[in-house]
């Protein structure tokens, strides 16, 4: 079975959620922001939530891009991606 793979970017994207992953303290923590513009008029606003747990900041993402067919993007300046959530990538230019 393929893994999931995910688009790693340097900034929010207007057309995916993006999941922003940082290095806080102990834990890893992460803020998932969804644009309106891709709910099909469910938000009137951008949605950000978080910060909290690494982990469950991945699972809220991947439910909101389940939930709008959107794509999932992650920045990840501190390096704390798990292995295990799929293959994070860059594009090649």
């Amino acid at each position: 079975m393929s893994r999931n793979r995910f688009e790693q970017v340097d900034e929010i994207q207007p057309d995916a959620i993006t999941l922003t992953l940082s290095a806080e303290g102990e834990e890893p923590v992460g803020t998932v922001t969804c644009p309106a513009a891709i709910t099909g008029g469910r938000f009137t606003a951008d949605l950000t939530a978080g910060p909290g747990p690494a982990k469950d900041a991945f699972r809220h993402a991947l439910k909101l891009g389940n939930e709008f067919r959107a794509a999932v993007v992650v920045i990840d300046p501190d390096s704390v991606w798990q292995m295990e959530w799929g293959d994070l990538y860059r594009p090649l230019d």
